[in-house]
């Protein structure tokens, strides 16, 4: 009897829901969301996040009050992320994530979509949504500190054309306008290794709800990738710093462990369709978990 009544009541929530899109304040809501579950977003995101694309954030309304949100950012015709996706406990196990999901999926179409899952919903996203694993990321914690090295400039020096195209080599699609806000956003630090005028890696840390979190760190190979990540580690000494690393990058995890970093937690990277065509041994830190 209770359990009959449990679905009816899931049942009136279902047909209560209102789900739309959010506006700039509301992505807020989202990033406290994410927060309240440990991913430890950063702590300007909201806007950094809507300047992806102001279109694809939404939330689920019941009674006039938000009780769970995601994200699901169309950076081009091409290729979308899946994110963000939180439920309020007590709204859990009701069908609400899944009208979420339904929305996002709606909303990204035919592209080829990505998502950082927690593995133990890695087989949910295989049979209902039919995403495909492609490779784990690991999430390492350390401790920040040391001296920057010679051999950098500032990443407000290299000219954003060069650093957009770049970053294309290493990411499924522009990302332009997020670009722009993303390296030069508050408690950051960002810098980048040039070669005879040629941009050969860049990385950017910035501060979270606990510590600071690098991301992306992208190098053509592991003395440039270290470089660049003993002068983010110097941007935030004594502080907890979080590096999220693709599993098959073994030069990246190298030096995860070689500067004392633990293993947090790991996330399947997923994609829709077939995995990008990016290089991804070049791709020593994940620029973040919620938009890819």
């Amino acid at each position: 009897m209770d359990k009959d009544l449990d679905m009816v009541q899931d049942l009136d929530i279902i047909k209560g829901l209102n789900i739309r899109i959010m506006n700039r304040e509301e992505v807020q809501f989202a990033i406290e969301m994410a927060a309240s579950e440990g991913w430890n977003t950063g702590i300007y995101d909201g806007d950094l996040f809507y300047e992806a694309d102001n279109n694809g954030f939404f939330i689920a309304e019941f009674e006039g009050k938000p009780v769970g949100c995601a994200s699901a950012v169309a950076y081009d015709d091409k290729f979308g992320f899946f994110g963000l996706y939180v439920v309020k406990p007590e709204f859990q196990n009701k069908g609400i994530g899944m009208k979420l999901t339904e929305k996002c999926m709606e909303y990204l179409g035919d592209r080829n979509i990505g998502l950082d899952g927690v593995a133990e919903n890695e087989e949910k996203y295989q049979l209902v949504m039919k995403f495909r694993s492609s490779y784990s990321n690991l999430r390492f914690e350390g401790r920040g500190g040391g001296q920057i090295p010679d051999g950098l400039v500032k990443l407000s020096e290299v000219p954003f054309e060069k650093l957009l195209e770049y970053d294309r080599r290493m990411f499924p699609a522009p990302r332009s306008g997020f670009l722009k806000l993303w390296i030069d956003q508050p408690d950051s630090y960002a810098c980048a290794v040039l070669e005879d005028g040629e941009l050969k890696g860049y990385g950017v840390i910035r501060k979270c709800w606990k510590g600071y979190k690098v991301g992306p760190l992208f190098a053509d190979d592991k003395d440039i990738a270290k470089k660049i990540f003993k002068a983010l580690r110097a941007s935030a000494p004594k502080e907890n710093i979080y590096l999220d690393v693709p599993q098959p990058n073994r030069a990246a995890m190298e030096i995860a462990k070689k500067y004392n970093m633990t293993v947090m937690f790991k996330t399947i990277r997923m994609y829709s369709q077939k995995e990008p065509d990016i290089e991804l041994d070049k791709v020593y830190g994940v620029t973040s978990f919620e938009l890819g």
